[in-house]
């Protein structure tokens, strides 16, 4: 296995690196921030062969940073949204028992020579690989899902798999714990057998960087924190340090609009997350949120300052109080 290549800062210690995704038709953020903390997380796990698990509230960004450290570095991105009903066996590898039922059915009917239809019903030809399988060995990934007739993960950033890749697991804590540690045996011999196959899938080429996000629903299991580096993102904490955070990613995101309507959102979202932290009602108001309500009033007022800035109150009613009483 080669080297593992690793990002670097750009700027100075206390700056962002701005990283741009490609143009999408759906209401995903374009921008991310990428900051000295997250690019040092990102050097440990790189360079420790380890996964970057990022912990944090919802809103933080910890989606994103996967994509970012992705189109940063050039490589393939992978990602894999879970849920409560996935398994571990579904990151590395499923089979299609259900249309290998029904394809049974049909040769049974139509093809009476049994060798017939042993070739047709060979497990390979159900067998579809996970996202830990395109990133472990695109090659082989891609030669399998030809036989299946499966795309590989589209590339909207440019990224190329040659390049390495980097594969994001978004909320692992809706999973149960069997997830998790599941998938520790494959992360650690950076190999696995899938179904029917005498011959395990391995890890070449540049190795794979392994992000896992959780929104601390559920505790991970202490094997696996063991396994991980492990980013805490959160917002920051005093009245000022908060909007001249979100002030930043405004900009960022929404460099038509101004400053003091920057601010003046921050500010509307820094007094409700405080009553909403204070009454421990969840979620609080966060990064997300700042965004949505630049993104409505730019959308509602275009061009026009002043009305963005009346409009702001209204929407801020929308964005910001989710739950009722606050």
């Amino acid at each position: 296995m080669t080297k593992n290549a690793r990002i670097f800062l750009k700027t100075s210690e206390n700056s962002s690196v701005r990283v741009e995704f490609a143009a999408s038709s759906s209401l995903a953020d374009r921008v991310h921030l990428l900051s000295a903390e997250e690019i040092h997380a990102v050097n440990a796990a790189l360079s420790a062969g380890r996964p970057l698990l990022v912990r944090g509230e919802p809103g933080t960004g910890k989606s994103q940073l996967a994509r970012a450290v992705a189109k940063e570095l050039g490589r393939a991105f992978i990602p894999h949204v879970i849920d409560s009903r996935t398994e571990s066996r579904d990151l590395l590898w499923t089979f299609d028992a259900v249309k290998r039922l029904a394809d049974a059915q049909i040769i049974g009917t139509l093809s009476p020579d049994p060798a017939v239809a042993r070739a047709e019903l060979a497990v390979g030809n159900y067998l579809h690989p996970g996202p830990l399988w395109w990133a472990f060995n695109w090659d082989d990934a891609n030669r399998q899902a030809d036989r299946v007739q499966m795309a590989a993960p589209s590339q909207r950033d440019g990224g190329s798999w040659k390049k390495g890749c980097v594969i994001l697991l978004d909320e692992i804590d809706k999973a149960e714990s069997e997830v998790p540690n599941g998938l520790l045996e494959a992360l650690g011999a950076r190999e696995f057998t899938p179904f029917g196959r005498s011959d395990p899938v391995c890890a070449t080429g540049v190795a794979p960087l392994v992000v896992i996000t959780t929104n601390e629903e559920r505790s991970l299991p202490e094997a696996f924190l063991r396994r991980c580096m492990v980013l805490f993102l959160s917002l920051p904490e005093g009245r000022e340090s908060l909007i001249d955070f979100l002030m930043e990613r405004g900009l960022a995101h929404f460099p038509e609009l101004s400053e003091p309507l920057f601010r003046k959102a921050a500010e509307m979202l820094f007094v409700d997350r405080q009553v909403a932290i204070e009454a421990q009602v969840r979620p609080f108001p966060g990064q997300a949120e700042y965004l949505d309500m630049l993104r409505a009033v730019g959308g509602l007022a275009p061009g026009d300052e002043e009305k963005q800035m009346a409009m702001l109150d209204i929407v801020a009613k929308y964005a910001l109080k989710k739950q009722a009483g606050l």
